[in-house]
């Protein structure tokens, strides 16, 4: 049976993600007055859960290739499946992308002594040293989170935190403070702040989403990865 896929609505109110219609239309469409996040919804046919079922993957991340997805004994709607993530990897190396697929059982995950977690569950934004893009889609559930830029604050800029931080860098509040913070990855961390609602990206959504880097034009979509729970199936991820 083919998977009922909703289509994605942005937040009420929320300027910042704007909706496409097509792939021309997310590759060509420059971030600008403050819109940092492009999501071309979409409705996709194949049965997904079906391609899951025949991955014996039980932890980590396990990259899939074309040769191991098209050597599964699927029904017409699974390989209905394994073409539509084809298909949208053809159509990211076109535009000079290199996307991976992967199967996602789980990532390492942060000790909880850590005064801030920099693992994929905590909402953050991904960083370059150069003009950048982050492309991604969930093929099923659960999907990727967003996080207004309002709703959020660093955690390096939370008193407690940062002094704790101070504290544990065994040194000055100077350059070479803050160049350790951003070394650790601990500037492109937030906490969400009182009532803040988190969105979801999606299933089958293809999002391009701004990342910090020098110059950007606009601020960085913070995200993060939604937590599997025992029971539920891995994540078919997207990601360029």
């Amino acid at each position: 049976m083919t998977p009922s896929i909703t289509s994605f609505a942005p937040p009420s109110g929320y300027s910042r993600v704007k909706v496409v219609h097509s792939f021309d239309e997310l590759v060509t469409t420059p971030f600008a007055d403050g819109v940092n996040a492009l999501c071309w919804a979409r409705t996709l046919t194949g049965n997904f859960a079906e391609v899951l079922e025949h991955l014996k993957f039980s932890e980590g991340i396990n990259p899939l290739d074309e040769a191991l997805l098209r050597s599964l004994p699927l029904s017409a709607e699974g390989r209905m499946a394994v073409e539509v993530m084809m298909e949208d990897q053809n159509l990211l190396r076109s535009a000079g992308l290199e996307p991976v697929l992967d199967c996602i059982c789980g990532y390492p995950q942060d000790d909880e002594t850590e005064i801030v977690s920099t693992d994929v569950y905590s909402f953050h934004a991904d960083s370059a040293p150069v003009e950048a893009d982050t492309y991604l889609c969930s093929y099923n559930t659960p999907s990727s989170q967003g996080l207004r830029n309002e709703d959020a604050r660093r955690r390096v800029d939370i008193p407690e935190t940062r002094a704790a931080l101070l504290e544990n860098w065994g040194g000055e509040e100077d350059d070479a403070f803050r160049e350790y913070l951003r070394e650790s990855c601990y500037d492109l961390h937030y906490a969400a702040l009182p009532g803040a609602e988190p969105f979801c990206f999606g299933v089958g959504n293809l999002w391009r989403i701004a990342v910090e880097y020098p110059g950007s034009p606009v601020p960085p979509c913070i995200h993060r990865a939604p937590r599997t729970h025992s029971g539920q199936p891995p994540r078919l991820l997207l990601i360029s």
